[in-house]
């Protein structure tokens, strides 16, 4: 009979609780990779890191103290603000940027901080199209950040009026969008004020469907904008072909009123929502996704190039043959890039019209200058409505 080998001892309870503490090995880690750091070392980084941050910060807004003090004496915030330099700041930060954070947040988080510096030696007042709850009040914010005073006012009549008067140091006013073309009454304004436009916004605009109760069954009647109507009226058409559609003077006025009856609704953006207390039915349900308003800053002096630059022009052309031609000539000639051109009535006699135009550059620039220069031989008035840095993002 063979001999057996004998069986391996088992382990006593010691070498098996040896054996159990034995760290394995980690099979997740590849050959020359570090493990993962310890989530208490990483949060202490942090900490250090906003400790840094926050020291910057506050470098940053003594030093922004300093500027108030090497222009001497000033009457009041707006002479402290300068577009052209924020504009020429906000493009470093695009310039420097590598992520992880997009452009986007980037600029807001900067606008926020230059908001705060300059609101140190007084918050700019900035009117806009009212009430609160309006994407006139979100391009404001945009624009100028949330430590700026808004003045929310009744229509764009008062935004010029109250800039004008020196209530407001700023105003934003809607001028045109992206699918339903420009706002008439903010052109005719400049057709008789004598604001400049020293701004531009452009805003996403993505419109909601929100009421008291937030059932869509409840629905008889939408209030909102008479362009917000319009930037919905494929998706009206189909879900609530029945509900009367009622326009008024604001999204957020529309909010305001759907807030008093279950059977109203209206459309406006989300932060008119949480102004006003309603819950979102639908959206976005805008028909363009792609929807975006342009908005002016006005202001009442132009500003230096910023090098990025749109000059805005009021041209009253003379009744002869060939009278537009004549007029847009000398930029092609000069190698000016027109942006855009809408003729409105010009008030000044029957079927007499004037002409609203963008140009890419700044009216001291060369190119611009030449060509403005020409143009009094064909136009019988030209006014130069403002030169201002080009919308960021």
């Amino acid at each position: 009979m063979a001999n057996k080998k004998p069986a391996p001892a088992k382990p006593g309870k010691a070498g098996a609780k040896r054996a159990a503490a034995k760290p394995k090995p980690d099979k997740a880690l590849k050959p020359g990779a570090q493990p993962a750091p310890k989530l208490s070392d990483v949060r202490g980084h942090i900490d250090g890191i906003d400790l840094q941050i926050q020291a910057l910060i506050a470098e940053r807004a003594r030093w922004a103290q300093q500027v108030g003090k090497a222009k001497g004496p000033l009457k009041a915030a707006v002479d402290y603000y300068r577009p052209e330099r924020e504009s020429q700041v906000l493009r470093q930060v695009l310039d420097r940027n590598d992520g992880p954070l997009s452009d986007e947040v980037l600029l807001r988080l900067f606008r926020e901080i230059m908001s705060a510096c300059l609101a140190q030696q007084e918050p700019l007042k900035v009117g806009f199209l009212g009430p609160e709850g309006t994407f006139s009040q979100q391009a404001l914010h945009k624009h100028f950040g949330h430590s700026a005073k808004g003045l929310p006012l009744a229509s764009i009549e008062e935004v010029f009026q109250e800039v004008e008067a020196g209530n407001a140091d700023f105003g934003v006013v809607p001028v045109e969008n992206s699918g339903q073309g420009t706002i008439q009454s903010t052109l005719d304004m400049f057709l008789t004020s004598p604001l400049k436009i020293c701004g531009e916004v452009e805003l996403s605009v993505h419109q909601h469907l929100m009421s008291r109760t937030g059932r869509l069954e409840d629905i008889e009647r939408v209030y909102s904008h008479p362009m917000s109507l319009a930037q919905c009226k494929a998706w009206l058409r189909q879900n609530l072909p029945k509900a009367e559609k009622i326009p008024v003077a604001s999204n957020a006025e529309a909010a305001r009123r759907a807030r008093t009856s279950d059977d109203a609704a209206a459309i406006a953006g989300e932060s008119a929502g949480h102004v006003y207390g309603l819950k979102v039915v639908a959206g976005p349900i805008q028909d363009r996704q792609d929807n975006t308003t342009r908005f002016l800053v006005l202001g009442r002096e132009l500003f230096s190039a910023s090098g990025h630059d749109r000059t805005s022009l009021l041209v009253y052309v003379r009744d002869q043959p060939g009278a537009l031609y004549n007029v847009l000539s000398p930029f092609a000639r000069h190698g000016v890039s027109m942006n855009r051109i809408e003729s409105r009535p010009s008030h000044t006699g029957r079927w007499q019209y004037a002409f609203f135009i963008d140009v890419s550059g700044h009216v001291a620039d060369a190119g611009v200058a030449s060509a403005l220069s020409e143009l009094g031989e064909y136009a019988a008035d030209v006014k130069v409505l403002g030169s201002y840095p080009v919308a960021l993002l």
